[in-house]
């Protein structure tokens, strides 16, 4: 099915991903993520974007972030996107396109499923093959949430602090959530919304987020019974945190 026109909606979570063009690796040195990761940074907080999490990949990065204004996150990845290729160009001696594309992004029902997207988007290097834990990948947001270092990119969403009580709390819970992971199913979910542009939550928050938009949101057409929400949540039914 064809990808639906990308929609930003603010106060929403937003799953953002990009990719390099043909696959291509989008860095070629440490320097080139701290040029990133600066770029989104200026522009996160210049379009007023909250950003919860990111990973930073060979040849694509994924953004969790939440926009005050609808234009927020076209801005932000316009001016970022600009200003990498140009900056990375120059350094690197090279002319042309570096991304495939526009990004790519879809909104997330945050109390079901935003938890998940966070341990969705640490897990990227060790599904790649890259590392084996998480926190040995110096390019995500992972080392900010478990207390292992600050980072001033990241606005905690409210779900994360009600994790626990204290910092360590809160570290301990995110980091058990990260070692629960999360099942096939519920990764390729998350993918595919984001790459077709579907929303994803539950019935009613998808049907409520039509109605609020006046566009369609879903794989599903208007009127059409929409199947019951894949849970992504990476902990069991008998846990509190990701399930209703």
């Amino acid at each position: 099915m064809a990808r639906l026109p990308r929609l930003t909606v603010p106060g929403y979570p937003h799953h953002i991903i990009q990719r390099g063009n043909n696959r291509q690796a989008i860095f070629a040195g440490p320097a080139d993520y701290e040029l990133l990761l600066g770029l989104i940074d200026e522009h996160a907080r210049a379009q007023r974007v909250a950003l919860h999490a990111y990973v930073l990949m060979s040849n694509h990065f994924h953004l969790l972030a939440t926009p005050e204004t609808e234009e927020g996150i076209p801005q932000m990845m316009q001016a970022v996107g600009r200003r990498y290729v140009r900056n990375y160009n120059l350094r690197h001696g090279r002319t042309g396109t570096l991304w495939e594309g526009r990004y790519k992004s879809t909104l997330i029902q945050a109390e079901r499923y935003l938890l998940a997207c966070m341990v969705y988007i640490d897990l990227n290097p060790v599904r790649a093959g890259m590392v084996n834990d998480p926190a040995d990948y110096p390019w995500s947001s992972h080392l900010h949430y478990i207390g292992r270092r600050q980072d001033k990119l990241i606005t905690p969403h409210p779900l994360y602090w009600e994790l626990g009580n204290t910092p360590f709390a809160r570290d301990e819970a995110y980091a058990a959530l990260v070692r629960a992971g999360i099942g096939q199913d519920a990764k390729q979910a998350l993918t595919d919304a984001t790459l077709h542009g579907w929303a994803l939550g539950e019935p009613d928050y998808v049907a409520d987020l039509q109605r609020r938009t006046g566009r369609r949101v879903a794989k599903t057409q208007a009127g059409r019974p929409m199947r019951k929400a894949i849970d992504l949540s990476p902990i069991n039914e008998g846990g509190k945190v990701g399930g209703k």
